[in-house]
C-alpha cells in the first residue's frame, strides 16, 4: 500500500553513481550507502548487534524497529532474514524506515543483488516494490512482518509519527556529509519516539553525534567499530526518576 501526498505524487530523486559493478553512490551526499568492505556484515555488527538484536527477539509479541536512512533496504532485509530464524509464534516485526530518496526497485535489486544470503529477501522486496515509491508505502513481507518506509524528510516523518519504537538504526550518511541527519532536533524526536529501555546503534562516532544523543536523554556508549573502524555507538532511553 502506499499512501501518496496529492500535491507530490513523485517522491524526489537522487542521481547514482554505481561503483565495482553493483555498489551505489550518492552524489547528493558524496557517499556509499554502505560499508566497502560488507554491508550486510555491518549490519550484522552495528545495528542487529549493537541493539541486543536477534536476541530480544526471543521475547515474542510486537517489536518496532525504526530506521533512519532506508537507502538499499540492506537493513531491512538483513533484519528480516534473521527475524525469521529467531522470531516467536506469536511475534510481529514492524520495520518503519524514514528516507527522503527513496529508490526505484531496479535499483534496490541491482544494490542487493552482491549478497546471496538476502537473495529470497530481495526478490520479495522488489516484488512488492512500488514502481515511484513516495508518502508512506507498507509492505507486508509476511504474516508476521511489516515493512513501512516514509518518503521525506527525516524530521518531519519521525516527529509526526504516531509510534513508538523498541530499537533504532541511525543509519543516515557520514555525519560530515549528512549532518542534518544527526541534528539535535531530530536525536530529540528520536528519543521521543522511543519506549522506555527502548535502544539504538549507529556506526557514527563524531563527537557532535555523542553529544546530541546525550542531550536527547539517552545512555551513550562507545564500543568497537566494524572492520577496523575505531568506535560506534549504542545506547539506550534511561528513565529519569520523578522528583529526581
Amino acid at each position: 500500500m502506499t499512501k501518496n501526498d496529492p500535491e507530490n505524487d513523485a517522491a524526489e530523486r537522487q542521481s547514482l553513481i554505481w561503483h565495482e559493478g553493483d555498489m551505489p553512490y550518492s552524489t547528493a551526499f558524496g557517499d556509499h550507502f554502505y560499508c566497502q568492505t560488507d554491508g550486510r556484515l555491518e549490519c550484522g555488527h552495528v545495528f542487529l548487534d549493537g541493539n541486543g538484536l536477534p536476541q530480544r527477539f526471543a521475547a515474542g509479541g510486537l517489536f518496532r524497529i525504526g530506521e533512519l536512512g532506508f537507502g538499499t533496504g540492506l537493513n531491512a532485509c538483513e533484519t528480516w532474514r534473521q527475524w525469521k530464524d529467531h522470531r516467536k509464534p506469536d511475534g510481529f516485526l514492524h520495520f518503519v524506515s524514514f528516507e527522503l530518496y527513496p529508490m526505484a526497485g531496479a535499483e534496490l535489486d541491482r544494490a542487493l543483488a552482491r549478497w546471496p544470503e538476502i537473495e529470497t529477501e530481495r526478490r520479495a522486496l522488489v516484488a512488492l516494490w512500488p514502481q515511484m515509491p513516495a508518502g508512506e508505502v507498507t509492505l507486508d513481507l509476511d504474516a508476521q512482518t511489516r515493512l513501512t518506509v516514509v518518503c521525506g524528510e527525516a524530521f518531519e516523518g519521525v516527529s509526526t509519527c504516531g509510534l513508538s519504537f523498541d530499537a533504532w538504526f541511525l543509519d543516515g550518511f557520514a555525519p560530515s556529509r549528512n549532518s542534518a541527519m544527526w541534528s539535535p532536533e531530530l536525536m530529540q524526536a528520536v528519543f521521543e519516539h522511543t519506549r522506555p529501555s527502548g535502544s539504538f546503534a549507529t556506526y557514527a562516532a563524531a563527537g557532535f553525534v555523542r553529544r546530541n544523543l546525550q542531550a536527547a536523554g539517552f545512555a551513550v556508549e562507545r564500543r568497537k567499530g566494524f572492520a577496523g573502524k575505531r568506535e560506534m555507538l549504542c545506547g539506550t532511553r534511561i528513565e529519569t526518576p520523578q522528583g529526581a
